[in-house]
Order: C-alpha cells, then sequence, then structure tokens
C-alpha cells in the first residue's frame, strides 16, 4: 500500500479511521492524504414546495465558499495527530459532495487504499441514499476499509 487516503470530517469515527490510517501506514510504510469536505452551500432560493433542497451541484455561475476555518482546524489536528507517531501527512481541503469529492482526490494520487469512518444511519440518511462510507464504497476504484464505531459510540 503505496498510497492511503482517508476522509475526515471531525467526527469520532472519522478519528477513529485516522488512527487505522495511522497503523497501516506505519506497517506498510504508506503515504497519507487526508481529505476534508466542505459541503457546498444550499441554494439562495427555495426548492419545491417551499422547502429548500438538500444539496445541488456547482456549475461555473455559482461560487462555491470553502470553510477555510473548519479546514485549517483539521488540517492542524491531523497533522499534529501523524507528527506524533513519526507519519506525514498532506491535507486536501476540498468543496462538493464528500463521497465524491474523497473519491476523485483517491483517483488522482493513484490511492491503493480509502479508509472512512462510519456510524449508523439515521431515517433520513438511509432515505436519501445512504451514507458517504457507502457513497465512497460505491464509487472507489481502489479497495476502501469501512472503519465502524466502538460498541459504546453506536449506543450514543
Amino acid at each position: 500500500m503505496k498510497t492511503i487516503v482517508a476522509g475526515y470530517d471531525g467526527t469520532r469515527s472519522a478519528e477513529r479511521a485516522l488512527t487505522r490510517v495511522r497503523d497501516l501506514a506505519k506497517a506498510f510504510g504508506s503515504r497519507v492524504v487526508v481529505v476534508s469536505v466542505a459541503a457546498l452551500e444550499p441554494l439562495p432560493v427555495d426548492g419545491a414546495f417551499g422547502l429548500m433542497p438538500y444539496y445541488y451541484r456547482a456549475s461555473e455561475d455559482l461560487t462555491v465558499r470553502a470553510d477555510e476555518a473548519r479546514w485549517q482546524q483539521h488540517r492542524e489536528r491531523v497533522q499534529s495527530f501523524f507528527a506524533d507517531a513519526g507519519i506525514a501527512a498532506e491535507f486536501a481541503g476540498m468543496a462538493g459532495q464528500p463521497a465524491e469529492e474523497i473519491v476523485a482526490v483517491a483517483e488522482h494520487q493513484q490511492a491503493d487504499l480509502i479508509v472512512v469512518g462510519t456510524r449508523e444511519p439515521g431515517f433520513v440518511e438511509r432515505l436519501l441514499g445512504g451514507s458517504v462510507s457507502q457513497g465512497v464504497a460505491r464509487r472507489a476504484h481502489c479497495d476502501v476499509l469501512i472503519v465502524h464505531p466502538q460498541d459504546e459510540e453506536t449506543e450514543q
């Protein structure tokens, strides 16, 4: 495993995934790229029936505002986490749909493995087509490791 890409959003499940990435990177001497994705802002207009749309696709005429402060927090946390283990990690802050962006970075970096955390999806998440981890697993052209939460995390 030369290159491992990890999805990171600051949650406990993402932290758990980083722990697995750290262990794998140490064992295989892998290069690590951590991806943090800021969701696109909702459209400033109402959707069908007066409801706000869940997401939209960016186009050339829409300006995407990146969440720079959150990326900086994530970058600092990731670099500190891996530096403590003696591993250099690259950080990629992206804007868009998380599963799509994580897979795009993995393809660009020619990753051998993508690691993402997961949690038990709620009703709305299941209704709308699943979680980020499911989306990554469906789209990826390389192996995907989905790190499940510990028992106490699933109870909360």
